[in-house]
């Protein structure tokens, strides 16, 4: 038969719409949409048949038309395995949220709520005023309000508070944060004029004091998490430059990057700077990230004194960067766990995360094993290692977490089988995220709780075949 006559075997698209899984896909995604994919199918399958491909039946058809749907529907923010050792990975979302957390942002959704209504007066409210008093609370300022992100709070604080003047900072602290956002860019869109002080690894008190000048707006403090000076180095603390900045009646921003509310001590990890300690060395305003340290949702925290978040809060951009009521749900419920510091690293994921004994993973990285093994089928050399964690998103970048993990080498020393062995990972229902190091894919595992799934996750693996492993 040609292949003009096998063309006009294909089904019809009204023929095909009336099959049982066709009409079944109508009332899940809708007419138009089953419509438009199965159109495509038919495209290629009309030029496999022109090439000689045999007509698939319509069941197949109508199924691959389905599997198109799916595929389209699915959303790309997909859940999945962060084996790469970093707890708070900027790419992979950061912070998972607290359960009580989750509960509290989906009741937000579900419902109507007082997001800036006040049920004792029965008149208009302030969304801060969910949160101000908490926050305060735990940080010992004296107000506080809440933005979009860290580096919201930042900007908004700096053009509130000098726009058109200057702001002094040390060349040391200039930092430039993930995906190539630049401290001085901010400082340059928040309209102050950055006077840098000091040399990249030395600032001394007298560079301060030489610098202020009648145009000085305020003193600018960035908390370097991201990246450490070491050597022969020099920096003045915070304590002493608010005193610096009251001296001449200017206000000090701290501003903490990550930031946290918990003396990381407390879980085996080396000293952050916590927003009480900024505040309570003299900071007139501190800014802090919500979704690092503090392990809640993505937002920026603003405290100090009253009288200049009252500036702050008057700013039309504070609207533009206002939470919504989804994430002030999320981020009362997640400050509220810090008020039992105790229970903290069993109710708060990333504190859960950091505080896991090594042993513990080690532990689950040798039942792990055999599954591994079993998933790659002879491709790869499974091992148990030791290996090293980092807290990730700017926190404390040189200190590492002892941790576990798996390693994954190719038995041919073939950098290409491990990249194809990475892909296919990523392709599983749930993708799996490691990372590539010293000739091995590692799978720290410090951050997988839910074994039972990612053994049943690894069961659909693609089979890789080794190089060379035919000979």
């Amino acid at each position: 038969m040609d292949a003009n006559a096998r063309l006009r075997d294909i089904p019809s698209v009204d023929e095909l719409l009336r099959s049982a899984t066709l009409v079944e896909a109508i009332e899940c995604f809708g007419r138009r949409a089953v419509t438009e994919a199965l159109r495509s199918v038919l495209v290629m399958i009309r030029e496999d048949v022109r090439k000689g491909e045999e007509v698939p039946s319509p069941d197949a058809i109508a199924t691959a038309a389905v599997a198109a749907l799916e595929a389209n529907d699915r959303s790309t923010l997909r859940p999945l395995f962060n084996l790469t050792g970093t707890v708070l990975h900027t790419n992979l979302g950061r912070a998972l949220l607290a359960e009580a957390a989750i509960d509290a942002a989906t009741a937000a959704m579900r419902e109507a709520v007082a997001l800036e209504f006040d049920l004792k007066s029965g008149r208009r409210g302030e969304r801060d005023d969910h949160l101000g008093a908490l926050i305060c609370e735990l940080t010992g300022a004296a107000g506080a309000t809440v933005v979009n992100n860290n580096a919201a709070a930042v900007l908004l604080t700096l053009n509130s508070l000098a726009a058109g003047r200057e702001a002094i900072v040390s060349r040391g602290e200039l930092i430039e944060i993930g995906g190539a956002f630049r401290m001085p860019d901010i400082m340059q869109c928040s309209g102050v004029r950055l006077v840098e002080v000091g040399t990249t690894n030395r600032t001394h008190a007298r560079d301060y004091r030489d610098a202020i000048g009648p145009e000085t707006g305020l003193i600018l403090k960035v908390h370097t998490s991201n990246y450490r000076i070491e050597g022969f180095t020099k920096e003045v603390g915070a304590r002493e430059l608010a005193t610096i900045a009251h001296e001449h009646g200017l206000p000090l921003i701290n501003d903490l990057g990550s930031g946290t509310l918990a003396d990381l001590d407390r879980f085996g990890l080396a000293h952050e700077p916590t927003a009480a300690e900024a505040v309570a060395d003299g900071a007139d305003i501190v800014t802090f990230s919500g979704d690092k340290l503090l392990g809640g949702p993505q937002a920026g925290l603003i405290v100090g004194r009253v009288d200049l978040l009252e500036r702050i809060n008057r700013n039309p951009m504070k609207r533009a960067l206002r939470l919504d009521k989804i994430r002030l749900a999320a981020l009362e419920a997640t400050l509220r766990l810090y008020r039992d510091p105790d229970r903290l690293s069993e109710r708060l994921p990333t504190m859960r995360l950091l505080a896991r004994p090594q042993a513990e993973v080690r532990q689950q990285a040798e039942r792990l094993c055999p599954s591994v093994e079993r998933a790659v089928n002879g491709a790869f050399k499974v091992s148990v290692i030791d290996c090293g964690s980092q807290i990730g998103s700017g926190a404390l970048p040189l200190v590492t977490v002892p941790s576990a993990g798996l390693a994954l080498a190719s038995l041919s020393g073939s950098g290409r089988m491990l990249a194809e062995l990475a892909a296919a990972l990523r392709r599983l229902p749930m993708p799996v995220i490691g990372r590539i190091e010293r000739g091995s894919l590692i799978l720290d595992l410090r951050c997988l709780e839910d074994e039972e799934g990612f053994v049943a996750n690894l069961a659909v693996l693609e089979p890789l075949a080794e190089e060379g492993a035919a000979s």
